[in-house]
């Protein structure tokens, strides 16, 4: 049996399942293909900061703190600090 025989031998329900699965999975490969290119782009940008001299590291430290809540960053400052100065590292 070939390929067009079997899709013929089967509901039209199926048919149509198959299409939107296909579609989910086309979808799906196109955004990670987005996503890869997203990441090549993020990596130029941090290639250019370093080149520029600035400290990537710390870039991507700043990139995370913007993302979070202030009480949480200050909460999470005022524990560090504690624990510095317990260790005596003030």
């Amino acid at each position: 049996m070939t390929d067009n025989q079997d899709t013929a031998d089967r509901p039209d329900s199926y048919r149509v399942t198959a299409d939107e699965l296909r579609q989910f999975i086309e979808r799906y490969e196109r955004l990670e293909a987005e996503k890869k290119d997203i990441a090549e782009q993020q990596k130029e940008v941090m290639a250019e900061a370093k080149s520029r001299g600035y400290d990537t590291k710390v870039i991507r430290k700043v990139i995370a703190l913007r993302k979070r809540e202030p009480d949480d960053i200050a909460e999470e400052e005022a524990v560090l600090e504690m624990y510095k100065e317990a260790l005596g590292m003030r």
